[in-house]
């Protein structure tokens, strides 16, 4: 007994449940990890309306030089100068826009936590579709020796002349067809452990068991899905109100303070001319639309239908929301169900089985009704393996439909 837990130590050690894989693909699942980067962007562009209210400094230079000179204008004039602008008013063009910023990003939020949900309820699907097949396997598997020893058994007989080769072809074939099933299913393991291990993030050695929490949600959420909707038709909105502060006066100052330099002075009467060497200029400036053919209303009309087919989405995705619900619970109920249909049908499989091995090493049967019930037994097997692995998924899909967090309810 000590060795075999001996050698099952490093299985042990290395196995990984349903609660780690979701909380490492939190983290290094590529398609999370850019949502939540293009969620910091749209942060970035929230601090950069905010930063918008404040007064802006701009410097500049030139250097200006006339291979022919009036005689009143030096060769060559250079400047340097510094502006400090400030929009006094913008009609409410900046508090939308910031608005509108700060609504996107809030939809990149809940974009980032319903590409998670996503996630987790896809790896939860591929995990215990693989326990599915697993149990299917070790069902062939254990069929499958189970045969292989019938056949052994027979092809003794037939030596010491007490069957018939049609008895051992018959047990042959059954046994050949088990090793094909066998890597059949090996090959769809492979293919939903390498998408689990796509999605996680990493390379995984071995699924430990794990279970839900069999437990009624007390208040349902919306969708994550469904609140980004709603923050992008805020977000529409917003940039709706925007374009009507167009139609409103532009209100800014600026004042640039400016020194001059100059090259070959021109002089009169032996003086030169009297050139200013520094300057300040205030300016306020003044700006109204008052026709453009209707060129703002129409951009205003199309970002309002924008907001309103997102408003047709979110019912729609409420509505389908609220029947996911209601399936879910069918669903959980539908896979109890099965669970007791598929554990008696296990029972009398077992049973029959058990009964007719020993009437067929007595003689009592032949090959074809041993064969019958050995492919019952492991059909009932696999069958009931999978009742309890579609319970667990019905659970996590009604998690996910009341918007849960899939591994907080794990055990």
């Amino acid at each position: 007994m000590r060795k075999i837990l001996l050698l099952a130590l490093p299985f042990l050690l290395s196995a990984e449940g349903l609660k780690e894989l979701l909380e490492h693909a939190q983290k290094s699942n590529e398609l999370i990890v850019s949502k939540g980067i293009a969620s910091e962007a749209k942060m970035s562009e929230v601090t950069s309306s905010k930063s918008s209210y404040f007064p802006t400094v701009d410097v500049g230079a030139f250097y200006q030089r006339y291979d022919e000179a009036s005689p009143f204008s030096p060769t060559a004039t250079y400047s340097g100068f510094a502006t400090v602008g400030f929009d006094v008013y913008s009609g409410g063009e900046k508090s939308n826009k910031l608005q509108q910023k700060k609504e996107e990003y809030r939809s990149s939020q809940y974009e980032y936590e319903a590409t998670k949900k996503d996630i987790s309820l896809s790896i939860v699907e591929d995990f215990y579709n693989y326990k599915t097949l697993q149990a299917k396997l070790d069902a062939r598997l254990e069929a499958s020796k189970a045969v292989e020893a019938q056949l052994h058994r027979m092809q003794r007989f037939y030596d010491a002349a007490l069957a018939t080769n049609d008895d051992v072809d018959r047990l042959q074939s059954a046994y050949d067809n088990n090793i094909y099933n066998i890597e059949s299913i090996k090959f769809e393991m492979l293919k939903v452990k390498k998408s689990l291990e796509l999605k996680v993030g990493k390379k995984i050695e071995h699924l430990d068991t794990s279970s839900f929490v069999k437990d009624s949600v007390a208040i349902t959420d919306e969708l994550d899905s469904i609140k980004a909707l709603r923050a992008q038709k805020s977000a529409a909105l917003s940039a709706a109100e925007t374009i009507d502060s167009y139609y409103y006066p532009q209100i800014r100052v600026e004042d640039t303070y400016s020194f001059y330099g100059y090259e070959e002075i021109p002089s009169i009467m032996g003086a030169a001319l009297d050139l200013p060497t520094e300057q300040n200029k205030l300016m306020a400036t003044l700006n109204l639309r008052l026709f453009d053919f209707g060129a703002i209303g129409e951009s205003k009309e199309a970002v309002m239908l924008s907001a309103n087919a997102l408003g047709e989405q979110i019912r729609y995705q409420n509505k389908e929301q609220k029947m996911q619900q209601e399936l879910a619970l069918e669903r959980i109920e539908t896979a109890k169900l099965n669970i007791q249909s598929a554990s008696s049908a296990l029972r009398a499989a077992n049973s029959a089985l058990k009964t007719i091995t020993k009437k067929y090493n007595n003689g009592i049967v032949d090959n074809v009704v041993y064969l019958d019930a050995l492919s019952s037994q492991t059909e009932s097997k696999s069958t009931y393996e999978a009742s309890l692995n579609n319970l667990e998924l019905a659970y996590a899909l009604y998690y996910y439909y009341n918007s849960q967090k899939l591994e907080e309810f794990l055990q």
